[in-house]
């Protein structure tokens, strides 16, 4: 597996790279945005680390420029951030970003989180094997969900969204009604060691939100579909009846 390493301070470069590469991984590394595009399009790795704050451009554009390009966008993406602010999280995870860590962060979460988007990855690819999901569609309120092609239409528009959304996205719309706490989705989409913090949840919950209303050619309000349910975690709501479907 190889792993690109974006980020302009060449100390937390070689940290990323010296822990990273005693998990088995091989790195090569860019210091600036122009040329994290040109190692991503050269060298096609499994995952790309990607500071947000570089010194020719920002990490959003870079992200941007990636998932754009049909030789790139399906390369994972985490980003390596010092901002904490839920617009810039959310800013990346709407451009495609599959996660995200916060300076200072612990080797071992970034380890967690890198294994952790690999995994979805394969089994996402394993999937596509799997002949008995081949027609398999979640069809609810103004979503239609298609597992296999991981694709998400909101009132017949083609949404694009991360890994990591798909996969709640998904997980709530198979289970209608049902309310799961922050930590159970986490489970669910990420696996039960994964130390991941609940506001993360949150911003991803927010950014499916805004992609769901953005699209819905009448508003009925995103927060209606996916409902908090205060003190414990979220639910997607049951259709009122089969015309919501």
């Amino acid at each position: 597996m190889k792993i690109l390493i974006v980020d302009d301070e060449e100390p937390i470069r070689e940290l990323i790279k010296y822990n990273v590469e005693k998990e088995g991984f091989l790195t090569f590394q860019a210091e600036n945005g122009t040329s994290a595009l040109n190692l991503a399009r050269d060298q096609k790795p499994d995952i790309i680390i990607l500071d947000l704050m570089l010194s020719d451009m920002s990490g959003l554009d870079v992200c941007r420029v990636l998932k754009n390009d049909s030789k790139t966008t399906h390369i994972p993406i985490i980003m390596v951030t010092a901002k904490t602010e839920d617009s810039d999280i959310v800013a990346g995870l709407e451009l495609g970003a599959d996660d995200y860590i916060t300076k200072p962060f612990s080797p071992k979460v970034l380890i967690a989180r890198i294994r952790s988007v690999l995994r979805r990855i394969q089994e996402a690819a394993k999937a596509e094997k799997d002949s008995n999901n081949i027609n398999r569609e979640i069809v609810v309120h103004n979503l239609r969900i298609i597992p296999l092609k991981h694709e998400v239409y909101v009132d017949n528009n083609l949404v694009q969204f991360s890994a990591t959304e798909f996969a709640i996205l998904e997980y709530l719309a198979s289970h209608t009604g049902q309310v799961f706490s922050r930590k159970q989705i986490i489970n669910e989409v990420n696996g039960d060691s994964y130390p991941v913090t609940e506001r993360s949840i949150d911003v991803q919950i927010l950014s499916i939100r805004r992609k769901i209303e953005q699209n819905l050619k009448k508003s009925t309000g995103s927060d209606s579909i996916i409902e908090t349910i205060r003190g414990v975690g979220y639910r997607m709501k049951e259709p009122d009846d089969q015309t919501d479907q």
